[in-house]
């Protein structure tokens, strides 16, 4: 079986390098000659796409520079039987995967207009909350003026990830500077009312014979007073060689929550209504912040999986006792008799 790993960003070096961070453990832990053919389709922020033989500065380098039109020829060529989606950014997460569509090419994880619904934090509130998740009250920030909510609040861009540009703030002298901060990752801004601690966790939901299943839970380090909110540097950072790195990969940021504990039937309750809400295919990621009393508030949806063991969908299977090549294997087989049925 051909499959595509469509890796990079059309829009950013960061988001680029995040994604041959996650593509290059998915090829190398799925490595089965017998199984899979893995090609591998880059595109740059400059807009080039190049087809290395594998995902080293070296091989990307040696790789032939190609247009768009160029790219979806040498696509057809390869005789792709399914992709593998490995892009971050918004329009790699939206329109790149169109493509996929256009040129027929089955995929595995969410459509487009999931992964849109969920790039935008205030839609995906109200999309959840209309399905009876709870979520903080919130408002987009406009520049010059007071917020209507009582301090302290999280200030946060309405349409990045990884915490990037997200701000706790405690007074109405930090607000002003907190808003400027979000509004250089994105066009719109959004105030919600901070959910005392509790706990932060995070939920993955699959679809499974028609019935959507939750996943054990990750929780991840967070504590009132040293670290009352999650920030960029507690999710990414930059190792020794200045390679990008995931920080929240360690025992000491991140577990696996017993199933037997008492938040998880609510957060499982309220997952499988995001999920259902937000029309999810195949699988499904949220965010949860858990306040005092144990009730969770949706804080955001992350609807795609790398298939490398790094990826928190997977950790999560294998927690359930599905490995991770037996868990893609699954979701490849589901697909080709999904569209074997259409």
């Amino acid at each position: 079986m051909r499959i595509l790993q469509l890796v990079g960003s059309p829009t950013s070096d960061f988001f680029c390098e995040l994604s041959e961070l996650y593509a290059r453990g998915s090829i190398d832990a799925l490595h089965d000659p017998d199984a899979y053919a893995f090609a591998i389709a880059h595109l740059s922020p400059d807009g080039t796409w190049r087809f290395p033989q594998a995902l080293t500065a070296e091989a990307l380098q040696r790789a032939h520079g190609q247009t768009l039109a160029e790219a979806i020829a040498t696509i057809a060529q390869l005789r792709i039987d399914l992709a593998v989606p490995q892009m971050f950014c918004e329009r790699g997460m939206t329109n790149v995967r169109a493509l996929l569509e256009l040129l027929a090419i089955p995929y595995l994880g969410n459509r487009p207009l999931q992964m849109a619904l969920a790039a935008d934090k205030a839609k995906a509130k109200a999309i959840v909350a209309a399905a009876g998740v709870r979520v903080a009250r919130s408002e987009f920030a406009q520049r010059g003026e007071p917020t209507c909510l009582p301090f302290p609040v999280v200030v946060k861009p309405n349409t990045s990830d990884n915490s990037a540009g997200v701000s706790l703030v405690t007074s109405a002298q930090a607000y002003a500077h907190a808003v400027e901060t979000a509004f250089e990752y994105s066009e719109s801004v959004l105030v919600e009312e901070y959910i005392a601690l509790g706990r932060e966790v995070r939920c993955g939901t699959v679809d499974r014979h028609g019935e959507i299943v939750c996943l054990p839970l990750e929780e991840y380090f967070v504590d009132s007073n040293t670290r009352p909110i999650r920030r960029a540097v507690d999710k990414l950072k930059r190792g020794d060689g200045n390679d990008l790195t995931l920080a929240a990969k360690t025992a000491s940021e991140s577990w696996i929550v017993p199933v037997a504990d008492p938040i998880v039937p609510a957060v499982w309750d309220a997952a499988r209504r995001c999920h259902a809400a937000l029309g999810c295919r195949q699988y499904g990621l949220f965010d949860f912040r858990i306040d005092p009393q144990g009730r969770p508030f949706f804080l955001e949806a992350g609807l795609y999986c790398s298939f490398a063991p790094q990826s928190v969908i997977v950790t999560m299977m294998e927690a359930a006792g599905t490995p991770l090549r037996r868990f893609f294997a699954e979701a490849v087989e589901r697909l080709i008799a999904a569209r074997a049925a259409v």
